[in-house]
């Protein structure tokens, strides 16, 4: 993970404003402690600054995922956030049963990758993945639904 400085520095460095709704909303995101439903970065950002709407949530963390400041993951039926390094590969597994997500190594890709490259000539963006599934403590609490 990168510190707020740097991320701060990271937004300057492309030429955006720091708004205090940016720095309010980077914050909050920063002192998460995992992945950050909309809904969660919105209240926690209102506490701070109440005249805060979630149109601008929605505006910042949509600018802070094309500009590489937060990784954007869909749990269930709603999008969470958190913050990676810029240019950083950044994979996630989610259970479809407790919507659990946990953080899976980018060297699990590689071969996948470099398979689809030699046998497609298909060079998949792979920067930041999600796959679906069901974690380990569903499966051996038999809590998989039926496929």
């Amino acid at each position: 993970m990168t510190s707020y400085e740097q991320l701060l520095q990271e937004l300057r460095g492309q030429g955006h404003r720091l708004t205090p709704q940016r720095l309010i909303i980077l914050r909050v995101v920063a002192d998460g402690a995992r992945h950050m439903g909309v809904d969660e970065v919105f209240q926690r950002a209102q506490a701070e600054y109440p005249y805060m709407d979630l149109a601008t949530v929605y505006r910042t963390l949509r600018l802070f995922k094309q500009i590489g400041l937060v990784t954007e993951v869909a749990i269930g039926d709603r999008l969470h956030y958190e913050l990676t390094d810029p240019g950083q590969k950044h994979h996630h597994m989610v259970c479809r049963v407790c919507f659990g997500a946990f953080n899976l190594s980018p060297h699990y890709l590689e071969e996948f990758n470099q398979t689809l490259i030699g046998e497609f000539g298909f060079a998949p963006d792979l920067d930041h993945f999600t796959i679906g599934g069901v974690c380990v403590n569903c499966r051996s609490e038999g809590s998989e639904p039926s496929t």
